[in-house]
């Protein structure tokens, strides 16, 4: 008898289904690093084998000894195929080798595009059918997995497969060939340097890069304010002039004039409420907005900890663009089980506590998934990180059910001589949701005495501020991931990652993001000869298309078609001026190459710098001295991962250590003189501790000598008090 083979996207989730769906024992099968899970439900034997992501991806069909585009001739290739992705295959290996016997194959991948693409590929290429049943669910609980099992939909969800296919041949064609294109217009000019952009990438580079070129191009103009500090009704006020700014000297003189040396009097008091509307629950990109907002996190980070979160089965799956709350998740369920939970009892009881739970939904809605809250169980084995986004979803979880703030704007007209000044305050009336939402909740306090028309106020000065105007801000991760969003670039599952590729590709910098010149330089190349590469409106198009294609109303061989069409055209163009976009782009990356791969001073000729260098001969990289050949001074290097010199020194030798990050795996740093990173991170440990320690010493020497005076006055005040005590007792 056959068994039914589930599919799932990643071991942790293979994991929860087999436990959730298990009547009896859950025996783990397979390789220790690999493992899969047989259970019996109903009767029934099932195997719940798990992939590790995409085991296929798209690949050119016949690579040629040198690079060319355009290319649109492409296969689904194993992903353990390519440099780097090895570890994948033993997952390869345990579906194949459960195929033979199965009856029934159910995808319980994520529900989105990319999970059905995942699972299609492992349905079509390895297990050899056209179809199969698909899990839904949107948490991993044991509730919501159970029914997704026995509501399996008949039939794989092909709209959001023939989605999916699209956008990965859209993408493919977009980033080899315009990646190819830029690599080869700087070899042709004698430069060698890996380049890239993509339909996306681009856009959101141009618009990093025209707000740069804005604050740059920016010229302040000098203004004036005039500032009154004074005493309204016994307490310490500020008010500025009605006017606000001053554009002119000689009219901010005037005004100084007119009311120097006088006080004030109140003309005029007004006072109004207003609300402070509840928050809408979290979709993905708000949530990223708001976690890089309160932590810092980068929008990467925070999709990777909320995944995290959701494998543990805290959260919702958090790859939504919703903000719906449908109450068939059940409130009052999630509530009780919240309850338990010290940190959020009280506020739980207040909202169980009310007969009806209606949330403030916003527009923005997901046909796959709601938004995200939190299931209600109790968190275990996560790091603080982790820790801090459960909260930031549960505290605004429960935010969304209650009703808006209540606030008060008052506005307290002053007249000195002929002038007028303005003060204002701001209070919360009736917090409401903001009590359910601290201390995430941040919102200016004011308050003004209680004043009349008529009240007199004592002016102390009046100062005159020399201002000048501000270039626009530059976009943090936050404000740039809302613009994307705004302008259609990419999905609230990839613009994250468009975000980190740019970081990583050393076109911008910093958290409050700068291009650099290497970014800036891409960027000028394309704008002046293609720029149809880097318009967010050629992007636009083709997301909307591919909406149509998951809706039905067009076919993915025709947008692909178009596609095609666009590329040859652009193409075309580019390889006209190709030997131009080469010259303009060579001395940045020249100048980036030198940055990124200079480790410091020879120590032997004295001369030289020592950089990573790349042999053309035998494709080996090494470090060497920049004076060979009368210097062969050289080390070894990794030859796998993509090296750079980060800007901080060894601290036994002083060169600059190198970074070698790996796809799939975290960054590892060494000195090429001194060794690896356990010997770095013990080293700069000494020096921190010695630091630590000459810092302890220098405080508790404080402190030793703080606490001895204070000991000594206590000595001295004691002392004078025994003295008195014996001269009083005897009159007594």
């Amino acid at each position: 008898m056959g068994y039914t083979l589930i599919i799932s996207e990643k071991p942790s989730a293979a994991k929860r289904i087999a436990e959730a769906l298990s009547t009896g024992e859950v025996k783990k099968l397979g390789k220790k690093d690999a493992p899969y899970y047989k259970i019996t439900r109903g009767g029934k034997d099932i195997i719940v084998v798990p992939a590790v992501g995409h085991l296929f991806v798209l690949d050119e069909k016949e690579k040629g000894a040198k690079w060319k585009y355009p290319v649109f001739s492409v296969a689904w290739k194993p992903s353990f195929e390519r440099k780097g992705n090895f570890w994948s295959k033993k997952y390869y290996q345990n579906i194949n080798s459960l195929v033979k016997n199965a009856d029934e194959f159910i995808s319980a991948c994520d529900y989105d595009i990319e999970g059905s693409v995942i699972a299609w590929n492992i349905l079509r290429f390895i297990c050899k059918v056209k179809d199969g049943k698909r899990m839904r669910f949107s948490t991993l609980t044991t509730p919501d997995i159970v029914e997704a099992y026995d509501k399996a939909l008949p039939h794989l969800d092909f709209p959001q497969i023939e989605a999916g296919l699209t956008r990965h041949h859209m993408d493919w064609y977009f980033g080899i060939n315009l990646s190819r294109a830029l690599t080869l217009a700087v070899e042709h000019v004698g430069g060698f340097w890996t380049l890239t952009t993509g339909r996306v990438q681009g856009p959101t580079l141009n618009i990093l890069d025209e707000r740069q070129k804005e604050i740059k191009a920016f010229k302040s103009v000098p203004f004036w304010q005039l500032e009154l500090h004074g005493v309204l009704g016994g307490k310490n006020i500020m008010a500025h002039h009605e006017n606000d700014k001053f554009w002119k000297k000689d009219e901010v003189d005037k005004a100084m004039h007119a009311s120097k040396n006088k006080d004030g009097t109140v003309k005029k008091v007004e006072k109004k409420e207003y609300k402070q509307h509840t928050p809408f629950p979290f979709d993905l990109t708000s949530l990223q907005r708001e976690a890089y907002n309160r932590f810092g996190y980068s929008p990467k980070q925070t999709l990777d900890m909320a995944q995290g979160l959701y494998e543990h089965a805290l959260i919702s799956y958090p790859r939504t663009s919703s903000q719906k709350l449908p109450a068939k998740i059940g409130y009052n369920d999630i509530l009780k089980k919240l309850s338990g939970q010290k940190k959020y009892g009280e506020l739980c009881d207040k909202l169980l506590s009310r007969k009806i739970l209606r949330p403030n939904e916003g527009k923005k809605d997901d046909p796959a998934h709601p938004s995200i809250f939190p299931t209600g169980n109790k968190p275990k084995k996560i790091n603080r990180y982790q820790m801090n986004v459960y909260d930031l979803i549960v505290k605004r979880f429960l935010s969304v059910f209650v009703e808006a703030a209540i606030r008060e704007q008052v506005r307290v007209e002053i007249e000195v001589g002929s002038e007028t000044y303005l003060a204002h305050g701001v209070r919360t009336i009736k917090a409401n949701w903001i009590d359910f939402y601290k201390p995430y909740a941040v919102f200016k306090e004011e308050i003004l005495p209680e004043v009349s028309e008529g009240e007199k106020v004592k002016v102390d000065k009046i100062d005159m501020l020399d201002k000048e105007t501000e270039p626009p801000n530059r976009y943090s991760q936050a404000s740039i991931l809302k613009e994307m969003e705004t302008l259609g670039l990419g999905t609230k599952a990839t613009r994250a990652g468009i975000l980190q590729t740019l970081y990583d590709r050393g076109y911008i910098r910093e958290k409050s993001v700068h291009v650099t010149d290497l970014g800036e330089a891409v960027i000028d190349a394309l704008n002046k000869y293609c720029p149809e590469i880097v318009s967010p409106d050629l992007t636009k198009k083709f997301e909307s298309d591919m909406e149509l294609v998951e809706n039905g109303k067009r076919k993915r061989e025709d947008i692909l078609e178009d596609v095609q069409k666009e590329l040859n055209g652009i193409l075309t163009k580019f390889k006209y001026h190709e030997k131009s976009i080469g010259q303009h782009m060579i001395k940045a990356i020249r100048d980036y190459e030198r940055e990124i791969h200079t480790v410091g001073k020879c120590e032997k000729c004295d001369k030289g710098e020592l950089r990573i260098i790349h042999s053309h001969k035998t494709g080996k990289r090494f470090v060497g001295c920049s004076s060979y050949p009368k210097c062969t001074n050289s080390f070894p290097l990794p030859q796998h991962g993509f090296l750079e010199v980060i800007p901080r020194p060894c601290p036994k030798c002083g060169l600059h250590i190198i970074q070698v990050r790996t796809k799939g795996k975290r960054p590892w740093r060494f000195c090429i003189r001194c060794g690896f990173e356990n010997k770095i991170k013990k080293d700069m440990a000494e020096k921190d501790s010695k630091e630590t320690t000459k810092g302890k010493e220098a405080k508790e020497a404080k402190e030793k000598k703080t606490k001895t005076a204070k000991t000594t006055k206590t000595k001295k005040t004691k002392k004078t008090k025994k003295t008195k005590t014996r001269t009083t007792k005897p009159k007594k």
